[in-house]
């Protein structure tokens, strides 16, 4: 059985069409299928949960990166396959994924391809398909949350170029050789999809299906090099900046000398640690 599990305000509300397309399809195909639309934050989750307990479900979610987090933390990863119809205005994890943007690809995928095991991670007992990170990121996403004139990328590119101008670096601190190293730095960002804010490639070489996480620190910089950084980060190309470092892990724990918000994909979190670890092949998901 396919439950679609639907976030009508997705993409401005604009998804009236894609349902449609989908329903036009498998009734044509006379497959069974049902539509479960949110009404409310963690509603989609609540479904996910309910309705993977059939044997053989498939849960699809037809939204942008949120839905897509809700459903992921909601759905038994033993018992049913993910697909995903992309219906955001980013649609990050879908672009690591290789997932069609298009309604009618994206359908084929899950009615004809194979569910792959694919990587998740978890950070304080939630689940994260994209990227977690503390820092400017959480600060643009705040912003984002004020700036609702604006919509998209637009959004985005106006906050964090505000946020670029007034923000205060992090002071963090990371394990080295059985000692706690002292830094100090624009955003920590763990990976397990390449991108985040729709399409800024924070995580450039990361794989959703290698068994690691990509962990990138932008340290501290002066305020004159922000444009040229932000310029190499747009281009996908943050990890050729001196100020950036990069390694490949199962875990990444850090600890700070203050509480920080944290951000799973696009969600924002307080009164957890920043103690992520990846669960390898730990979900199936429809993709190329």
């Amino acid at each position: 059985m396919l439950h679609f599990i639907i976030n009508p305000k997705a993409n401005r509300g604009k998804i009236k069409k894609k349902t449609e397309t989908v329903e036009k399809i498998l009734t044509e195909r006379k497959i069974p299928y049902a539509f479960h639309y949110t009404t409310a934050a963690g509603v989609a989750t609540d479904l996910a949960r309910r309705f993977s307990q059939e044997d053989g479900a498939t849960i699809v979610a037809i939204g942008g990166d949120g839905t897509i987090n809700e459903v992921l933390n909601g759905i038994d990863t033993e018992k049913a396959s993910f697909g995903i119809i992309p219906s955001g205005s980013g649609n990050d994890f879908v672009a690591s994924a290789k997932i069609p943007l298009d309604t009618e690809e994206a359908l084929e995928l899950i009615l004809k391809g194979e569910a792959k095991p694919t990587d998740y991670m978890l950070c304080g007992g939630i689940r994260g398909l994209n990227v977690i990170g503390t820092g400017i990121d959480v600060d643009i996403l705040k912003r984002c949350r004020s700036y609702k004139i604006l919509r998209g990328k637009l959004q985005y590119l106006v906050s964090l170029i505000v946020s670029l101008i007034k923000f205060k670096f992090y002071k963090f601190f990371i394990p080295k050789d059985g000692k706690q190293v002292e830094k100090e730095g624009l955003i920590v960002a763990v990976g397990n999809g390449r991108q985040f804010g729709g399409g800024i490639r924070i995580c450039p070489k990361a794989e959703i299906d290698d068994g690691l996480l990509d962990f990138v620190v932008a340290g501290k910089l002066k305020k004159i090099r922000i444009p040229g950084a932000f310029m190499k980060l747009m281009k996908g190309k943050i990890l050729e900046l001196d100020f950036t470092s990069f390694e490949r892990c199962e875990r990444v724990k850090i600890d700070f000398d203050k509480p920080v918000t944290i951000q799973i994909d696009g969600e924002l979190y307080d009164g957890i640690d920043f103690d992520v670890s990846v669960v390898k092949g730990g979900i199936k998901i429809f993709r190329p």
